[in-house]
């Protein structure tokens, strides 16, 4: 079976196995945004977890002392486009919450510029996120979301926020920018969670 994309440069090729429904392969990387690009200092970011116990802060240099590792996975957004085998490089959110301690069960991720989206802690721990700083072995530009973003490859990557600042803990779930705009509180592209 094969079909036809269109939108994003797709092309015409068997279907990937890979690819989730309604989506379509590209070869580039579209800029999607839902605002200006916020301007973030990469010599004084900084990335935050709030927590019932607390606030746990570390630079970039901290992070990446917790062990930074190159990563290869597929991306999936909203729009219908699917990238594959797009390499990374970050520290997984693993790292960074074995040095913090909460008994909550959800989480609101917060960007620069204001953006919010709220994911469960079972979809950001168990080898499933990171906070990166390079894509495609370059150093991500600010129109991706540079110096640093959440990514979450198996949601669409609405989920995969740009410009991370941090997380806050909660113990229920609330609704993010595009969660109440919208879009499904969860996102997962296998099962086309678009909308709510």
């Amino acid at each position: 079976m094969s079909f036809i994309t269109r939108g994003f440069g797709g092309r015409r090729r068997e279907r990937d196995p890979r690819l989730p429904p309604g989506q379509s392969l590209v070869g580039d990387w579209p800029v999607l945004s839902a605002g200006p690009t916020p301007t973030v200092a990469s010599d004084t970011w900084e990335f935050a977890i709030g927590t019932e116990n607390g606030v746990h802060r570390w630079d970039r240099a901290q992070l990446e002392a917790l062990g930074a590792e190159d990563i290869t996975v597929d991306i999936h957004c909203v729009t219908h486009w699917t990238k594959l085998d797009m390499p990374w490089r970050g520290v997984s959110l693993d790292r960074i919450f074995a040095q913090v301690e909460t008994a909550h069960r959800f989480a609101m991720v917060h960007s620069f510029g204001g953006y919010t989206t709220n994911l469960a802690l079972d979809d950001l721990l168990g080898g499933k996120s990171w906070i990166a700083f390079e894509a495609d072995g370059e150093p991500l530009s600010p129109e991706h979301g540079g110096p640093a973003r959440l990514l979450v490859p198996h949601l669409y990557f609405w989920k995969s926020a740009k410009w991370v600042q941090g997380l806050i803990t909660m113990p229920t779930d609330k609704p993010g920018f595009w969660e109440q705009n919208g879009y499904h509180p969860r996102g997962d592209p296998w099962r086309e969670e678009r909308y709510g």
